[in-house]
Protein backbone atom coordinates (compact mmCIF):
# COMPACT_ATOMS: atom_id res chain seq x y z
CA UNK A 1 0.00 0.00 0.00
CA UNK A 2 1.41 3.41 -0.74
CA UNK A 3 0.03 5.21 2.75
CA UNK A 4 0.49 4.10 5.71
CA UNK A 5 -1.36 4.43 8.99
CA UNK A 6 1.26 6.91 10.15
CA UNK A 7 0.93 9.71 7.11
CA UNK A 8 -2.75 9.39 7.22
CA UNK A 9 -5.74 10.07 9.62
CA UNK A 10 -8.12 6.86 10.10
CA UNK A 11 -11.76 8.40 9.54
CA UNK A 12 -14.73 8.90 11.73
CA UNK A 13 -18.08 7.35 12.17
CA UNK A 14 -20.71 10.13 13.51
CA UNK A 15 -22.18 7.98 16.54
CA UNK A 16 -26.34 8.49 17.00
CA UNK A 17 -25.49 11.06 20.17
CA UNK A 18 -23.65 12.91 18.10
CA UNK A 19 -19.96 11.99 19.28
CA UNK A 20 -17.60 11.05 16.48
CA UNK A 21 -15.37 7.57 16.72
CA UNK A 22 -12.51 6.06 15.07
CA UNK A 23 -13.35 3.74 12.32
CA UNK A 24 -11.01 1.05 13.49
CA UNK A 25 -9.73 0.93 16.97
CA UNK A 26 -6.98 -1.25 18.66
CA UNK A 27 -7.78 -4.00 20.72
CA UNK A 28 -5.66 -4.56 23.70
CA UNK A 29 -7.08 -7.71 25.31
CA UNK A 30 -3.22 -9.40 26.88
CA UNK A 31 -1.50 -6.21 26.81
CA UNK A 32 -0.02 -6.22 29.80
CA UNK A 33 3.15 -5.14 31.86
CA UNK A 34 6.09 -3.03 30.11
CA UNK A 35 5.52 -5.10 26.64
CA UNK A 36 1.98 -4.32 26.95
CA UNK A 37 2.49 -0.67 27.09
CA UNK A 38 4.87 -0.13 24.87
CA UNK A 39 2.47 -2.29 22.05
CA UNK A 40 -0.10 0.95 22.76
CA UNK A 41 2.42 3.22 22.36
CA UNK A 42 3.32 2.09 19.12
CA UNK A 43 -0.36 1.82 18.20
CA UNK A 44 -0.83 5.32 19.12
CA UNK A 45 2.04 6.19 16.81
CA UNK A 46 0.87 4.09 14.11
CA UNK A 47 -2.26 6.04 13.61
CA UNK A 48 -4.66 4.20 15.88
CA UNK A 49 -6.98 6.53 18.05
CA UNK A 50 -9.44 4.54 19.34
CA UNK A 51 -8.24 2.03 22.46
CA UNK A 52 -10.36 -0.64 23.25
CA UNK A 53 -9.74 -2.15 27.30
CA UNK A 54 -12.17 -3.45 30.13
CA UNK A 55 -11.92 -4.37 33.50
CA UNK A 56 -11.88 -8.07 32.61
CA UNK A 57 -8.62 -7.32 30.68
CA UNK A 58 -6.78 -6.03 33.81
CA UNK A 59 -4.63 -3.98 31.69
CA UNK A 60 -6.24 -0.48 32.12
CA UNK A 61 -3.08 0.48 34.04
CA UNK A 62 -1.46 0.02 30.96
CA UNK A 63 -3.29 1.82 28.63
CA UNK A 64 -3.21 4.72 30.96
CA UNK A 65 0.05 4.84 31.02
CA UNK A 66 0.20 4.34 27.17
CA UNK A 67 -1.49 7.67 27.11
CA UNK A 68 0.65 9.53 29.30
CA UNK A 69 3.77 8.39 27.74
CA UNK A 70 2.16 9.06 24.06
CA UNK A 71 2.86 12.72 22.79
CA UNK A 72 -0.96 12.46 21.36
CA UNK A 73 -3.07 14.86 23.40
CA UNK A 74 -5.56 12.93 25.16
CA UNK A 75 -8.82 14.86 22.95
CA UNK A 76 -7.67 13.02 20.31
CA UNK A 77 -7.97 9.54 21.95
CA UNK A 78 -11.54 7.72 22.15
CA UNK A 79 -10.90 5.75 25.25
CA UNK A 80 -13.39 2.49 25.55
CA UNK A 81 -13.88 0.37 28.33
CA UNK A 82 -16.28 -2.13 29.81
CA UNK A 83 -18.10 -2.98 33.12
CA UNK A 84 -17.57 -6.81 34.19
CA UNK A 85 -20.30 -9.07 35.24
CA UNK A 86 -19.49 -8.78 38.86
CA UNK A 87 -20.09 -5.11 39.24
CA UNK A 88 -23.71 -5.17 37.40
CA UNK A 89 -26.43 -3.05 39.09
CA UNK A 90 -26.99 0.05 39.44
CA UNK A 91 -24.62 1.70 42.41
CA UNK A 92 -21.78 -1.29 41.70
CA UNK A 93 -21.59 0.03 37.82
CA UNK A 94 -20.58 3.70 39.26
CA UNK A 95 -18.06 2.38 41.71
CA UNK A 96 -17.16 0.20 38.93
CA UNK A 97 -16.42 2.63 36.61
CA UNK A 98 -15.05 5.36 39.01
CA UNK A 99 -12.07 2.54 39.39
CA UNK A 100 -11.84 1.86 36.10
CA UNK A 101 -11.01 5.60 35.42
CA UNK A 102 -8.58 6.06 38.01
CA UNK A 103 -6.60 2.73 36.88
CA UNK A 104 -6.69 4.81 33.74
CA UNK A 105 -5.33 7.96 35.25
CA UNK A 106 -8.03 9.70 32.90
CA UNK A 107 -11.22 12.10 34.03
CA UNK A 108 -13.80 10.23 31.92
CA UNK A 109 -14.26 7.78 29.21
CA UNK A 110 -15.19 8.46 26.09
CA UNK A 111 -17.34 4.93 25.69
CA UNK A 112 -17.92 2.79 28.53
CA UNK A 113 -19.91 -0.98 27.69
CA UNK A 114 -21.58 -3.52 29.31
CA UNK A 115 -19.12 -6.47 28.90
CA UNK A 116 -21.62 -9.47 28.84
CA UNK A 117 -25.63 -9.35 29.93
CA UNK A 118 -25.10 -12.18 31.93
CA UNK A 119 -29.40 -12.79 32.10
CA UNK A 120 -29.53 -15.43 34.36
CA UNK A 121 -27.72 -12.61 36.62
CA UNK A 122 -30.84 -10.06 35.90
CA UNK A 123 -29.18 -6.64 36.09
CA UNK A 124 -28.45 -5.81 32.90
CA UNK A 125 -31.39 -3.35 33.06
CA UNK A 126 -30.00 -1.87 36.40
CA UNK A 127 -26.74 -1.75 34.67
CA UNK A 128 -27.59 0.40 31.95
CA UNK A 129 -29.37 2.90 34.28
CA UNK A 130 -26.53 2.98 36.00
CA UNK A 131 -24.43 4.22 32.82
CA UNK A 132 -27.10 6.41 32.00
CA UNK A 133 -26.57 8.38 35.24
CA UNK A 134 -22.64 8.20 34.39
CA UNK A 135 -23.38 9.90 31.56
CA UNK A 136 -25.14 12.68 33.34
CA UNK A 137 -22.48 13.18 35.55
CA UNK A 138 -19.89 13.53 32.32
CA UNK A 139 -17.98 10.43 34.17
CA UNK A 140 -18.59 8.87 30.67
CA UNK A 141 -19.62 10.54 27.39
CA UNK A 142 -20.74 7.52 25.04
CA UNK A 143 -22.81 4.27 26.41
CA UNK A 144 -23.25 1.15 24.78
CA UNK A 145 -23.33 -2.44 25.51
CA UNK A 146 -21.20 -5.69 24.21
CA UNK A 147 -22.49 -9.04 23.40
CA UNK A 148 -26.17 -8.08 23.78
CA UNK A 149 -28.75 -9.58 21.11
CA UNK A 150 -31.90 -7.99 19.51
CA UNK A 151 -33.92 -8.76 22.53
CA UNK A 152 -32.01 -7.64 24.98
CA UNK A 153 -31.32 -4.14 23.24
CA UNK A 154 -35.26 -3.48 22.99
CA UNK A 155 -35.63 -4.40 26.30
CA UNK A 156 -33.02 -1.21 27.50
CA UNK A 157 -34.92 0.82 25.34
CA UNK A 158 -38.58 0.12 26.34
CA UNK A 159 -37.12 0.14 30.19
CA UNK A 160 -35.19 3.32 29.97
CA UNK A 161 -36.07 5.06 26.77
CA UNK A 162 -32.48 5.44 26.28
CA UNK A 163 -30.61 3.48 22.91
CA UNK A 164 -26.70 2.08 23.16
CA UNK A 165 -24.69 4.09 20.53
CA UNK A 166 -22.59 0.84 20.05
CA UNK A 167 -23.38 -3.38 20.41
CA UNK A 168 -19.76 -4.63 20.50
CA UNK A 169 -20.02 -8.08 19.36
CA UNK A 170 -18.42 -11.44 17.64
CA UNK A 171 -18.51 -10.67 13.88
CA UNK A 172 -16.23 -12.13 11.02
CA UNK A 173 -16.61 -13.60 7.64
CA UNK A 174 -17.58 -17.27 9.71
CA UNK A 175 -20.04 -15.01 11.71
CA UNK A 176 -20.99 -11.85 9.86
CA UNK A 177 -24.20 -11.28 11.75
CA UNK A 178 -25.56 -9.65 9.18
CA UNK A 179 -29.19 -9.47 10.44
CA UNK A 180 -27.90 -7.82 13.92
CA UNK A 181 -25.87 -5.26 11.63
CA UNK A 182 -29.27 -4.73 9.66
CA UNK A 183 -31.24 -4.55 13.44
CA UNK A 184 -29.09 -1.94 14.86
CA UNK A 185 -29.02 0.37 11.90
CA UNK A 186 -32.71 0.72 12.30
CA UNK A 187 -32.61 1.69 15.97
CA UNK A 188 -28.88 3.86 15.58
CA UNK A 189 -26.78 1.46 16.98
CA UNK A 190 -23.13 1.10 15.76
CA UNK A 191 -21.81 -2.50 15.28
CA UNK A 192 -18.32 -3.29 16.94
CA UNK A 193 -16.66 -6.40 16.08
CA UNK A 194 -14.48 -7.98 18.49
CA UNK A 195 -12.22 -10.97 17.03
CA UNK A 196 -12.64 -9.50 13.65
CA UNK A 197 -10.16 -11.20 11.52
CA UNK A 198 -10.88 -14.43 14.31
CA UNK A 199 -7.64 -14.76 14.97
CA UNK A 200 -6.55 -16.26 11.52
CA UNK A 201 -6.84 -19.83 11.59
CA UNK A 202 -7.16 -20.79 8.20
CA UNK A 203 -9.66 -17.46 7.55
CA UNK A 204 -7.09 -15.86 5.58
CA UNK A 205 -6.10 -18.70 2.99
CA UNK A 206 -10.27 -19.19 2.24
CA UNK A 207 -10.82 -18.27 -1.97
CA UNK A 208 -12.20 -15.10 -1.92
CA UNK A 209 -10.38 -13.69 0.50
CA UNK A 210 -7.31 -14.70 -1.20
CA UNK A 211 -8.19 -13.84 -4.37
CA UNK A 212 -9.59 -10.20 -3.15
CA UNK A 213 -5.97 -9.88 -1.52
CA UNK A 214 -4.62 -10.81 -4.93
CA UNK A 215 -6.62 -8.45 -7.13
CA UNK A 216 -6.17 -5.41 -5.00
CA UNK A 217 -2.46 -6.20 -4.10
CA UNK A 218 -2.66 -6.31 -0.57
CA UNK A 219 -2.73 -8.71 1.97
CA UNK A 220 -5.72 -11.21 3.51
CA UNK A 221 -6.05 -9.23 7.27
CA UNK A 222 -6.69 -5.77 4.90
CA UNK A 223 -9.35 -7.56 3.18
CA UNK A 224 -11.34 -8.66 6.20
CA UNK A 225 -11.11 -5.47 7.99
CA UNK A 226 -11.80 -3.50 4.90
CA UNK A 227 -15.18 -6.17 4.18
CA UNK A 228 -15.83 -5.29 7.91
CA UNK A 229 -16.06 -1.35 7.03
CA UNK A 230 -18.01 -2.39 3.74
CA UNK A 231 -20.87 -4.52 5.82
CA UNK A 232 -21.04 -1.38 8.41
CA UNK A 233 -19.18 -2.86 11.18
CA UNK A 234 -16.18 -1.24 12.62
CA UNK A 235 -13.41 -3.75 13.63
CA UNK A 236 -10.70 -3.35 16.87
CA UNK A 237 -8.23 -5.91 15.97
CA UNK A 238 -5.33 -6.93 18.14
CA UNK A 239 -1.70 -6.53 17.42
CA UNK A 240 1.04 -5.75 19.10
CA UNK A 241 3.75 -5.63 16.65
CA UNK A 242 4.24 -2.02 14.84
CA UNK A 243 4.06 -3.62 11.38
CA UNK A 244 1.14 -5.20 11.82
CA UNK A 245 -0.56 -2.63 13.49
CA UNK A 246 0.34 -0.45 10.66
CA UNK A 247 -0.71 -2.70 8.10
CA UNK A 248 -3.99 -3.19 9.64
CA UNK A 249 -5.23 0.75 9.74
CA UNK A 250 -4.15 0.74 6.24
CA UNK A 251 -7.23 0.03 5.06
CA UNK A 252 -8.86 3.02 3.44
CA UNK A 253 -7.59 3.55 0.02
CA UNK A 254 -9.41 0.31 -1.70
CA UNK A 255 -13.14 -0.71 -2.03
CA UNK A 256 -14.33 -4.57 -2.37
CA UNK A 257 -16.71 -5.21 -5.05
CA UNK A 258 -20.38 -6.44 -3.89
CA UNK A 259 -18.96 -9.58 -5.08
CA UNK A 260 -16.41 -9.91 -3.89
CA UNK A 261 -18.02 -8.46 0.32
CA UNK A 262 -20.85 -11.17 -0.85
CA UNK A 263 -18.44 -13.85 -1.21
CA UNK A 264 -16.62 -13.18 1.74
CA UNK A 265 -20.06 -12.99 3.39
CA UNK A 266 -20.82 -16.66 2.41
CA UNK A 267 -18.17 -18.12 4.44
CA UNK A 268 -20.80 -17.78 7.45
CA UNK A 269 -20.07 -20.79 9.36
CA UNK A 270 -20.62 -19.96 13.07
CA UNK A 271 -19.17 -18.69 16.42
CA UNK A 272 -15.79 -19.05 17.36
CA UNK A 273 -16.43 -20.23 20.40
CA UNK A 274 -19.40 -20.90 22.67
CA UNK A 275 -19.96 -17.87 23.71
CA UNK A 276 -23.98 -17.35 22.80
CA UNK A 277 -24.88 -14.40 25.21
CA UNK A 278 -27.91 -16.28 26.01
CA UNK A 279 -25.87 -18.74 27.77
CA UNK A 280 -22.39 -17.64 28.30
CA UNK A 281 -21.48 -15.64 31.04
CA UNK A 282 -18.77 -13.76 32.16
CA UNK A 283 -18.08 -12.24 35.78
Amino acid sequence: MSTSARDSVIPTLDLDDGASIPQIGLGTYAMRDAAGVDAIVSGIAGGYRLLDTAVNYENEREVGQAIADSPVERDELFVTSKIPGRHHGFEESIASTEESLARLGLERLDLHLIHWPNPSVGKYVDTWRGLIELRERGLVTSIGVSNFTEEMLQELIAATGVTPVVNQVELHPYFPQSKLIDFHATIGVQTVAWSPLYRDQGLFAEAPIAEAASAHGVEPAQVVLRWHLEVGSLPIPKSASPDRQRLNADIFDFNLTPAEVDAISALERGRMKDRDPLTHEEM
